[in-house]
């Protein structure tokens, strides 16, 4: 039986993110991004990615996996190139100041590519892409992740469920947003479905002997979709975040769950920013990116209860749902925001 719901206001939520963040010593600007980043994804619906996480993230921190309290070094390498140490912070924090300086270069030269190392788990991409669609440029973001995606004809799992994301900007609304990684669900969302006795999708995961299964608690692997077209994706995400940022590759990466807190991770993150300006003329491309979005949308349909979206449309409809009514928390998470509460001595948001 799915657990039931409260639902609670985003600036509520907020407060309880920034007070437990700063019990366990998190330096304010980095406790900024973090809190931002995991509201940002429950207000667009992607729980297994939210606030939900804050626990495992508390936990980090005081293992000593996660450092509170980076010394950033940003290296410009190139006119539009740099290199960002995280010095094994936030994946969040380190991801936005990352994006950042992408932008900057962006500025003068057109585009701007960053790759950051020694960096952490860092929620979702698209919060990163839409950091610089909100400002007006292109923004692409990438992540690679321990090894959890089947691979063909395999057994047992080589690359990680490794995300693309690209905002772009339009008129008239919130950007165009692509979030994905190369499986069905996330292994995030699996826990959910465990958490919560749920089957997974069909075609979404695999057993330890790499038979496919909807049984959530024997699913070990995810699988690619398309095969090996999204076992493709995987390995240019690893390309693109281990091999360009000097990081680990495939199964050399730690487990985010099953490796001691103890232990760093050393995940790697390509975050880029291009300038609609040095291509097109910015308002021109920002309507015609309006219009293909509306033909898109106005496609005949097969099913007249459907409706017909582009990639961020459901996060979309779900961020004016949640920013109306309450952000949903599920029974078993309030109470462990509950025993978090407790522990540090902090208001707890109910």
């Amino acid at each position: 039986m799915a657990d039931s719901t409260k639902r609670f206001s985003a600036d509520k939520i907020s407060g309880f993110l920034e007070s437990a963040l700063k019990a366990v010593r998190v330096r304010d600007d980095v406790i900024k991004h973090v809190a931002e980043g995991l509201l940002n994804a429950s207000i667009r619906g992607v729980d297994s990615h939210g606030i939900r996480l804050l626990p495992h993230y508390v936990a980090s921190v005081e293992g000593g996996r996660i450092n509170p309290d980076p010394r950033y070094k940003f290296e410009t390498t190139a006119s539009a190139a740099g290199t960002f140490d995280a010095d094994h912070t936030f994946g969040h924090a380190a991801g936005i100041e990352a994006m950042h300086r992408a932008i900057d270069m962006a500025n003068s030269a057109g585009a701007g590519i960053v790759s950051v190392y020694n960096s952490t788990h860092c929620g979702t991409s698209a919060f990163f892409a839409l950091e610089a669609a909100k400002k007006d440029f292109i923004g692409l973001a990438f992540t690679h992740a321990n090894s959890l995606l089947n691979t063909p004809n395999t057994t047992r799992p080589f690359f990680g469920l490794n995300p693309i994301a690209m905002a772009v900007p339009c008129e008239g609304e919130e950007p165009f947003c692509y979030d994905s990684a190369p499986s069905v669900i996330t292994w995030n969302k699996l826990l959910q479905l465990r958490q919560e006795n749920i089957d997974a999708p069909l075609l979404s995961g695999a057993d330890d002997r790499g038979i496919q299964t909807s049984d959530p608690h024997k699913i070990t692997q995810l699988l690619p979709i398309g095969g090996y077209k999204g076992f493709g994706l995987a390995m240019i995400v690893d390309i693109l975040c281990g091999l360009l940022t000097g990081m680990p590759v495939g199964r050399d990466i730690t487990d985010m769950y099953k490796t001691p807190l103890s232990q760093k991770r050393y995940l790697g993150q390509l975050y880029m920013a291009i300038k609609i300006g040095a291509f097109q003329p910015l308002d021109v491309f920002k309507k015609r990116m309006k219009k293909l979005m509306d033909d898109v949308r106005n496609e005949p349909k097969t099913d007249g209860n459907n409706a017909i979206m582009v990639s961020g449309d459901p996060e979309k409809k779900a961020a004016a749902e949640r920013l109306r009514n309450g952000i949903p928390v599920k029974e078993h998470d309030l109470n462990v925001f509950k025993a978090l509460a407790d522990k540090y001595g902090i208001k707890f948001f109910e």
